[in-house]
């Protein structure tokens, strides 16, 4: 079970995230914070595996608190919970698990947690995740890689599809191929890049192979087809007819 502390300095935004948390079968001891300082008080004597922060908070807000944390022997998770999207670069660089922007839905919440929980379960272990800056409407924003489904090519562009929305990026695609090979992601078209953990059905044996992700069935170019066969041979998965 994993024990977390909910810092904000809105009452209802504490209970909010904490009646939610309380909802997943993980989560074990909810502490709750008015603000940066009392959360530093309850760290001080109460084993927390985990904090979710709001940043605009008086006196010690979501950022100095983190910075405070990270200090500390045996820092807990930091995941960041605002209504503000500008300063995920900040958030990262103080090395955040997550970014949540309110309002939190409870899917995204659940994805949160369980990122938590590899954290929490194997902490020697865990790899960084490389984070990646995109442009949406003139607003500069983070995903992080383990959440890109599969990418597009647009020219010299990639477009990153993930489960919330997709985002462009001036990256080709065949650099992006190189980058992200050891990261479960395959070539099968020109056009298409698909990490192979989201990929839920295969038709390779008809006259237009197709994988599908998520909502999307993307082709397979019979140049790329060899490759994505040893592939699922490598990992034992059984392509349907």
């Amino acid at each position: 079970m994993i024990n977390v502390l909910v810092a904000d300095d809105e009452l209802p935004a504490v209970e909010e995230l904490a009646f939610m948390l309380g909802r997943d079968p993980r989560i074990g001891t909810i502490h709750r914070a008015m603000g940066g300082s009392r959360a530093l008080e309850i760290l001080a004597v109460e084993d927390v595996d985990a904090v979710f922060l709001d940043i605009h908070m008086p006196g010690l807000n979501g950022l100095e608190l983190a910075r405070v944390i990270g200090r500390s022997p045996r820092p807990p998770v930091v995941v960041f919970v605002t209504a503000d999207d500008d300063r995920a670069l900040e958030a990262f660089d103080l090395a955040a698990v997550d970014y949540l922007l309110k309002p939190v839905s409870t899917e995204r919440l659940a994805k949160t947690v369980g990122r938590v929980a590899e954290m929490v379960a194997q902490p020697s272990v865990a790899e960084a995740v490389e984070l990646i800056t995109v442009d949406q409407g003139g607003v500069s924003r983070i995903i992080r890689l383990d959440e890109v489904r599969f990418v597009q090519a647009q020219g010299d562009y990639a477009r990153l599809h993930t489960a919330e929305a997709s985002y462009l990026i001036r990256v080709p695609l065949a650099d992006l191929e190189q980058r992200w090979q050891d990261s479960g992601f395959l070539r099968i078209h020109r056009s298409y890049l698909v990490c192979m953990q989201f990929v839920t059905a295969l038709k390779l044996g008809s006259a237009k192979p197709t994988v599908s992700v998520s909502n999307a069935d993307l082709p397979v170019s019979r140049r790329h087809l060899p490759a994505l066969r040893e592939r699922l041979q490598a990992t034992r998965v059984r392509p349907s007819a």
